[in-house]
C-alpha cells in the first residue's frame, strides 16, 4: 500500500501509478481480463519479474483483480477493478496530452 499522509489528491494518485509500468498495466487491462503471457506481449519491455511486482503492487493497491481458476494446467487472469476502471478514465487526458506533445516534438524535429 502507498505512503501516507498524502500532501493533495495528485500526490495520492502518483503513488499508486509511480514507475513506467504501472499506467501501461492500466492501460493493458483496459475493458479486457489478461492472462500473464498476453500482458507481457501488450506491454513490451517489461521483465517477468517487474510485471509480477508491479501485478502485485497494482493489486494490493485494489486496481487489478487476481482471478485464479482451480483448472490444470493453472489460469490466472488479471482485470481492473471498478477502481482501477475509474483510474484509467482519470488517465485518459494525460494520454490525450501526452499525443499531442509526441505530435509537437514530431513536428519541431521535421521542421
Amino acid at each position: 500500500m502507498g505512503k501516507q499522509p498524502y500532501v493533495c489528491g495528485l500526490d495520492a494518485a502518483v503513488d499508486v501509478i509511480d514507475g513506467k509500468w504501472k499506467v501501461l498495466i492500466i492501460w493493458a487491462l483496459n475493458h479486457q481480463r489478461c492472462r500473464f503471457g498476453e500482458l507481457r506481449r501488450l506491454v513490451p519491455g517489461v521483465t517477468e519479474k517487474v510485471l509480477t511486482q508491479q501485478l502485485r503492487e497494482l493489486e494490493a493497491d485494489g486496481i487489478v483483480h487476481r482471478e485464479s481458476y482451480d483448472v490444470k494446467p493453472p489460469k490466472v487472469e488479471y482485470s481492473l477493478t471498478e477502481l482501477g476502471d475509474e483510474l484509467n478514465t482519470a488517465l485518459g487526458p494525460l494520454g490525450a496530452w501526452g499525443r499531442r506533445r509526441m505530435a509537437a516534438l514530431e513536428e519541431a524535429r521535421q521542421g
